[in-house]
């Protein structure tokens, strides 16, 4: 059965592979999994036949067949659990490779999107000079924590798996405010995520979508 997602129309984010469907792409990739692409514009999102897709009016969405998926984990996982290459096959490497898809979800990314949302939203709000500090010390005690982990290895647990896939999109968003340069061992680790083929593919689906959009009147 084939494939379709849905992305942005015009990507939010200048073509950098913020956008979520960024992730999903990447796993098709490392999946070897032809796919389509269904451009949203921002009014759509807001539309009936987005909102019966992802209720919650966002992307990606996935479809194959009759099923219907959004939330990126959940698609992410979809794809590895049916497809080689990004779950090991046995427990418990199994089992802890997915453990790290949500520990980049729910652990790693929210002090990420909250010092995004103290940049991009609150950055003019009268407070904003001495909320930013905290949030980025957060953000901080969490890369201390990821680093530690991983140590010297070269992957969270053994070999590439989606639980990687996840965290390195994740510290992905964090390349503009300069918080990944400073532990270099994470830095490292985000290098070897991009230098994948897989990933160079999808990041380039997704610049080459962002450079046909027309430009918005």
């Amino acid at each position: 059965m084939s494939i379709t997602i849905t992305a942005f129309e015009r990507s939010p984010d200048g073509g950098m592979g913020l956008a979520r469907d960024t992730r999903v792409r990447w796993a098709l990739e490392e999946a070897g999994r032809a796919y389509e692409v269904r451009p949203v514009s921002f009014r759509a999102l807001k539309e009936p036949a987005h909102l019966a897709l992802n209720p919650f009016g966002q992307i990606p969405t996935y479809e194959e067949g009759d099923l219907v998926l959004f939330e990126t984990g959940a698609i992410v996982l979809h794809i590895a659990e049916r497809h080689a290459g990004l779950l090991p096959r046995q427990d418990p490497a199994r089992a802890r490779a997915i453990a790290w898809m949500f520990a980049a979800l729910n652990t790693v990314e929210p002090p990420i999107l909250e010092l995004a949302t103290a940049t991009l939203m609150e950055g003019d709000s009268p407070w904003s000079a001495e909320r930013r500090p905290l949030v980025e010390n957060r953000v901080r005690d969490r890369l201390r924590q990821l680093s530690g982990r991983l140590g010297g290895a070269e992957w969270l647990d053994g070999d590439f798996s989606a639980g990687d896939l996840m965290m390195v999109s994740v510290l992905l968003r964090l390349r503009p405010s300069g918080l990944l340069d400073e532990d270099p061992n994470l830095a490292a680790y985000v290098a070897r995520g991009e230098a994948r083929p897989a990933y160079g593919r999808a990041f380039e689906a997704q610049l080459s979508a962002f450079a046909a959009s027309p430009a918005p009147a």
